[in-house]
């Protein structure tokens, strides 16, 4: 029977993908980014992070599962915050979205993020934020 090899490395990245959760994400800690990012990622990191941070400013994501294997972090999330600045073009509205689901696949290599992918339940935050009408409605 194949047991997971649990490597201080993987350790390691997971506690990169934490940290980004934790303390850039939730916190607000946007100069950690260059800290948690490779050069060529950073900038990108930055373009995304802030401006809904801006938009969501109590965001909060919370950690499901972080599951790694050798340079490669996946996790899930789920995240909630309130519209507080314009998000998408989209005026505040004041409203809450509530434990948005969330899954992003991570490279790691030599303790910085260097790739990242995901995937969001954006039509739920949408629709709970009241910028999109639910599908059992459009018709």
């Amino acid at each position: 029977m194949h047991q997971p090899i649990d490597t201080q490395a993987t350790q390691d990245n997971k506690a990169v993908v934490e940290r980004l959760i934790e303390d850039v994400i939730t916190k607000g800690r946007l100069d950690l980014i260059d800290e948690l990012y490779s050069p060529q990622m950073a900038d990108a990191a930055r373009r995304w992070i802030a401006p809904f941070r801006a938009a969501f400013p109590d965001v909060q994501m919370n950690i499901v599962e972080l599951v790694a294997e050798g340079d490669k972090v996946v996790g899930r999330f789920r995240c909630s915050g309130t519209h507080c600045g314009t998000w998408r073009g989209q005026p505040p509205t004041g409203r809450r979205f509530e434990r948005v689901n969330e899954v992003y696949f991570f490279d790691i290599h030599g303790g910085k993020i260097t790739s990242a992918w995901g995937l969001e339940d954006t039509r739920s935050r949408l629709e709970q934020l009241g910028l999109e009408r639910p599908l059992w409605e459009e018709r």
